[in-house]
Order: structure tokens, then sequence, then C-alpha cells
């Protein structure tokens, strides 16, 4: 919290009153709603099943602040938008966000973070990451019939002089390619890549390991594999068709498809002609590039309007009604980039402002971990009420950015909250679900 300063600031007068400003309000926290998050990580356990997963080489006799408080404490914040580790040097005084932490003490400052995040290392980071995935299995108390599990790469443009740093051309910036796995809307991986390798690099193996994690704990699942075109490989595709694992991705319109499906094409443009409507136009073909061994079913969408051609194919070894599975088997994958968004632009996944690659994938992880502990409000505690569907940053405007004056002693910590808080209705039934037993 800013120190304060009996300087008054002067604003312009209302009805010939005198309006002044000043920072001898006392305690006051403009983060009360991260109560709620501490109250869903509790509950859930996560910072604590983290914490054990993180290797701690500092001498016990030095340490102030336990990787729990640590993790904690750079979640929080996160969540509640302070992307930057240097707004932790005011932030650690706010009562609040010390009790959401656990602490009645200051909490750590940047320095201390900023050695925490550098003092990573890559096995902590392989245990993390293998905890977002038991996470998601934790969340299932029934036996879930399918899986979708959906592969999408993203853009984390670069700023700085970081570790594996490339020129990337069509993002058209230094940048890292990050690859992330979303099941619904639940997230299952962050990874962080270069941006000098092909888009699906990784994707295989990724897929292997969560085949095979869910086959232990589900045997009988269904499990689908989605993407875009930069996934239709080869070696995935043919790994899907003998792992009992369907696939739906795009695919690459060239010249041997587009000449495949020109009659589709000529016929879409025919019947605009005719009705001046719209025109979305379905089919199939056996399909088999160069480098395969065998053809695989291509299904080919062919639009025109006034705007003129879209044209548009898939791959996939899924049987049934060709629109139907473009329109409720693939289109949906789109509702995975909702959550890169989130990510990103809510949760600051692609500030990787450190020098070093394996800090900016633990900083990854830790937006990713943000996510899930919202994610788990949302879809858990939210999903009767107007925020079912909310993005990261409507939540936290609208439940962790609360007001309120903190008054301290030696019994209990009390949070008197604004009584023109918009929100109090849904405030109160969600801390009413979230209160202990």
């Amino acid at each position: 919290m800013t120190d304060c300063t009996s300087e008054a600031l002067s604003f312009s007068p209302l009805n010939r009153k005198k309006i002044e400003v000043n920072f001898e309000g006392g305690s006051i926290t403009s983060d009360a709603g991260l109560l709620l998050l501490r109250e869903v990580d509790q509950k859930l356990g996560l910072s604590h099943k983290l914490s054990q997963l993180i290797e701690d080489k500092r001498h016990p006799s030095y340490i102030d602040h336990s990787v729990e408080d640590l993790l904690k404490q750079r979640v929080y914040a996160l969540a509640a938008g302070y992307e930057d580790v240097n707004d932790h040097d005011t932030l650690n005084k706010d009562y609040c966000f010390q009790t959401a932490v656990g602490r009645e003490v200051n909490l750590a400052s940047s320095s201390t973070l900023s050695r925490f995040e550098n003092s990573i290392t890559r096995q902590s980071l392989v245990n993390l990451s293998k905890q977002l995935v038991e996470q998601f299995i934790e969340s299932h108390e029934d036996v879930p019939k399918e899986l979708i599990l959906d592969f999408d790469p993203t853009d984390h443009v670069l700023h700085g002089h970081q570790e594996k740093r490339h020129y990337h051309g069509y993002y058209k910036a230094d940048c890292f390619l990050p690859l992330q796995v979303f099941c619904g809307d639940q997230l299952l991986v962050s990874f962080l890549r270069p941006s000098n390798i092909d888009g699906a690099k990784y994707a295989g193996a990724i897929l292997r390991l969560l085949v095979k994690r869910f086959r232990q704990e589900w045997p009988e699942v269904s499990i689908l594999f989605r993407g875009d075109s930069a996934f239709a490989r080869m070696r995935l595709l043919y790994w899907c068709e003998h792992n009992n694992v369907g696939y739906i991705t795009g695919i690459s319109g060239n010249n041997r498809i587009k000449t495949i499906g020109k009659s589709l094409i000529e016929q879409a443009e025919k019947n605009f002609e005719e009705t001046k409507e719209k025109q979305r136009l379905f089919g199939d073909f056996s399909h088999q590039a160069k480098t395969w061994k065998q053809a695989r079913r291509v299904i080919a969408k062919a639009e025109h309007h006034e705007k003129g051609d879209n044209f548009r194919c898939i791959i996939t070894n899924l049987k049934g009604d060709p629109q139907s599975l473009y329109d409720q088997a693939y289109s949906p994958r789109g509702d995975m980039e909702n959550g890169i968004k989130q990510l990103k632009l809510d949760l600051y996944s692609d500030r990787n402002s450190c020098c070093d690659f394996t800090a900016n994938q633990f900083r990854l992880l830790l937006s990713s971990f943000a996510y899930v502990l919202i994610n788990e409000l949302r879809r858990t505690y939210l999903s009767k009420t107007e925020l079912a569907k909310a993005y990261c940053g409507t939540i936290r405007l609208k439940l962790f950015k609360v007001g309120a004056i903190v008054l301290k002693n030696t019994r209990r910590i009390r949070l008197l909250l604004s009584s023109h808080y918009p929100y109090q209705h849904l405030f109160t039934t969600v801390a009413h679900h979230l209160a202990p037993p």
C-alpha cells in the first residue's frame, strides 16, 4: 500500500463545497474478492499440492516466505490483475492480500519473487505440468464418456533478449510459440516452445502422454483429438488410427484438394446466383497425400455469398454425415481460443520477460494455475448465475475488485465492503457456497 501522506489534493468544488483527497484512509483494499479465490484454492488444495512439487534449495535458517506462500502470492496477484512482479513492493503490505495468502505480516518483495521464479528447475516444471492433468482428473466425480482434446498454438510476442527468442514469419515478430491443450473450458497443458519450430512440434508426444494417463484412469473413455491444419501430420494421424483415438483436424486446401472439390465450389456458386442467398454445401472424398501410405476421409465445405467463395476442408477418421461432423464435431474447437484469450489478455500468460527460458515457462504455468482457480469458481460456483460464461476479466471486475476497509485486532479480521456494491447478492451467494462446513 502507498505510504500515507498529509498532502491534500484539491478538485473542482461541488455546490460550493470543497473536494479534498488525501491518503489517510488507513487500511483499505481494492481486492476484497480474493477471499473467494482463497476459499476455492483451499477446497481444491491446489497451491499446497503445487508447492510440494517445487524443489526448494534455500537454507531453512534464512527462509521468511515458504514456497507455498510465494506461489499463492504470485498466482493470486495474476488473478487480481497485477501482472508485474514490481507491483508486489507495495501490494505485499495490503492486509486483504496478506489474509488471502495466509499471513499477517508483509508478503515477499519483488526481488524475492524474482529469485523464486528464476530458481525453478526443469524437473519442477515437469511435475507442475503433470499436476494440471491430475487436477483435471480429480474434477470429475463420474467417469466421463468422451474427452475432446483441443490442441492449438499461439504467439507470445517478446520485446527483450530472452533465451530462445526467434523471429516468426507468420506473426511478424520475435516471439515464443506455446502449445495449449484444453478439454472443454478446462486447461490441461501450457507448454512454452521457441518459435523456430513446426507448429505441431511435441503435439504427438503430449497426446500420447495424455491418452495413456486418461486410459489408466478411465479405460473405456472415448478420446477425440482436435486441431487446426497445423496438426494434420502423418505420424499424428497414424498414431491415432492405431491407438483407438478419433481425430478431426483442418487440412490445408492445396491445389489437389481444390481440384477435387471444384465441382462443390461451382455448385455453391450456381445456387447463390439462382437464389441470392448464402450457400453452404458439404461433401466428402478420399484423399491420399504423397507421403501417406493410405487414403483418408476428407470433408469439404464450400460456401458462397456476396463476398465470394470460402472453401475449407477437414480430415477425420470419424463416421457420420459430413455437415454434422463439420458443424458439431469440428467447429466447436473455436471455443478453446476463448480460453487462450483469457490466459493472454486477462491473466498475462504472455508476460515472458525473464531472460531465462525455464523461468518464462514457470510464468506461463503461474498464469495457468490462476486460470484453473478462476475456472473452478466459474464452473462450480457460478454455473447458475449471470457469470456462468463470463471471461476471467469480467469475474475479476465484478467479484474480485471490491473495495473494503480492513480492520484487524487480536481476535478477528473484518472487511467492511461498500453498502452500494452492485453485486452484493452474487458475492453473498458464492461466499455461502464456499463457506467451510
